[in-house]
């Protein structure tokens, strides 16, 4: 059983944003699955899984300190392709691609994205 249905973090532009999501979570087979007007867009493989929304409140989006979003990806490549991406699109860099010794076969990268927001990108299968 599915502990989330889903995880979302705020923007304060749009469409810079849809734009960074749809090239950087297509490195890990995920696609926009739905847009909400000019309130945010959702992300996933056949349901939606991640959300990017402005702010319902109307205050300015902000990032969570120690707070990171972790995606799994497919294969050792796809963590490599996403955090390409990811800075290729205006992320910035957290950790290059590489081994986490904290779980067997762990390869993971991080960046930022336009927003500040702190995105992970796991897999665990062996090489």
């Amino acid at each position: 059983m599915p502990v989330f249905t889903h995880v979302t973090v705020g923007t304060n532009n749009l469409a810079k944003a849809r734009a960074f999501y749809d090239a950087t979570l297509k490195e890990i087979g995920l696609k926009r699955v739905a847009d909400l007007a000019d309130t945010g867009s959702i992300w996933g493989v056949d349901k939606p899984s991640f959300f990017v929304l402005n702010p319902a409140n109307g205050s300015a989006a902000t990032i969570g300190n120690g707070v990171t979003v972790s995606f799994e990806a497919p294969n050792r490549a796809a963590v490599h392709a996403f955090h390409t991406t990811a800075l290729a699109n205006g992320g910035v860099c957290e950790g290059l691609p590489g081994p986490r010794g904290w779980a067997d076969n762990a390869y993971a990268a991080y960046a930022r994205d336009l927003d500040g927001n702190k995105l992970a990108v796991y897999c665990f299968k062996a090489e």
